[in-house]
């Protein structure tokens, strides 16, 4: 079982980007971004070509982009000094207390 401070180390392991590991944290932001994109990319074709169908070669190439966003997601972690454990588990208990207190629906970030 890979644990999310194994992936973020070991993604880390294979970062090359300009200012890498110096705080340029809109390098990986900005391919954050982009990744996104692609996915949504995938899932309006999936709408427009096959009727909303997944089909599984469709599946595969986001099973990738989604990939690509964990990357992203740990590169981005890193250069700001932030562990993503610790993102999962403060995220998940966020999470939890929204549902508890009935407000898991709704917008702004203090509900």
């Amino acid at each position: 079982m890979l644990d999310f401070r194994t992936y973020q180390e070991r993604a880390r392991s294979t970062a090359v980007y300009p200012g890498m590991g110096e705080g340029n944290w809109i390098y990986p932001a900005l391919g954050l971004a982009g990744e996104t994109g692609e996915i949504c990319e995938k899932i309006k074709k999936c709408i427009r070509d096959d009727g909303g169908k997944m089909k599984p070669e469709r599946l595969a190439d986001i099973e990738k982009e989604l990939g690509d966003v964990l990357w992203y997601i740990a590169a981005l972690g890193s250069e700001l000094g932030l562990d993503m454990e610790t993102i999962a588990e403060r995220n998940l208990a966020k999470l939890a207390h929204r549902k508890k207190n009935g407000k898991i629906h709704g917008d702004g970030d203090h509900r």
